[in-house]
């Protein structure tokens, strides 16, 4: 379970998110909200790529501020534009990079790449140059780095943006697949009307947390 124990962010005196408290244990969460109302700051305090100002964000147990190596095991993340995560020349090899610092055997970690590619249906993409992807690809190769890391949570910022409609579906589609417990940040509203639950942030706050149709709903309602 993911919790936020009177956790507040704040950059050069201004504060951007309070959170006192909450709790994020269902399968498939979504986070929704307008532009500058807190959720990439929320979404980045999740797995210690941001660090509250006070308060304490715990992954199982595990803080963020004190174990962040743990937590970022745990966590994995995805985001919106694949080029900020793509980091190697070769799909093979981008697969490879997170492996390796996790200290795998090469022939495990052969294993594992391959068995990747072939579930997101990549396995002839494996040598192929990650700058001549077209963006599905991408996504789904970023996905793919991600979860071949076995994390537990997975954090999705904005996956379908870039996206055209059939590689949205095939995202999403992949999304809907994966056995870790996900957390998706979009302002797609149609993606989210299967999820467990919905958070909606508002100035920096919870405005509302249930189903989807309600949650939804009272977003719209702010913006009449």
């Amino acid at each position: 379970m993911i919790a936020f124990d009177g956790v507040v962010f704040s950059r050069e005196g201004r504060e951007l998110l309070r959170i006192p408290a909450l709790e994020l244990s269902q399968r498939r969460i979504g986070m929704i909200g307008a532009n500058g109302a807190g959720k990439s700051t929320f979404s980045r305090l999740l797995n210690g790529l941001l660090l509250p100002s006070e308060g304490e964000v715990t992954i199982d147990g595990m803080s963020t501020r004190s174990e962040g190596k743990k937590v970022r095991r745990k966590v994995g993340f995805v985001f919106q534009n694949p080029d900020n995560q793509i980091v190697m020349p070769t799909v093979g090899e981008d697969l490879a990079f997170g492996l390796k610092n996790l200290g795998f055997e090469k022939q495990e970690l052969a294993r594992k790449i391959d068995a990747a590619l072939a579930h997101y249906g990549l396995s002839g993409l494996r040598d192929r140059l990650t700058h001549q992807l077209s963006a599905g690809e991408k996504q789904l190769v970023a996905i793919a780095g991600v979860t071949v890391m076995d994390p537990a949570y997975i954090i999705f910022d904005e996956p379908t943006t870039l996206l055209d409609l059939g590689n949205k579906k095939r995202v999403m589609a992949t999304i809907d697949g994966l056995s870790q417990n996900v957390i998706l940040v979009s302002h797609d509203l149609d993606l989210l009307e299967s999820f467990d639950r919905v958070i909606c942030l508002h100035d920096g706050k919870v405005h509302a947390d249930g189903k989807p149709d309600d949650v939804i709903a009272a977003y719209k309602a702010l913006f009449p």
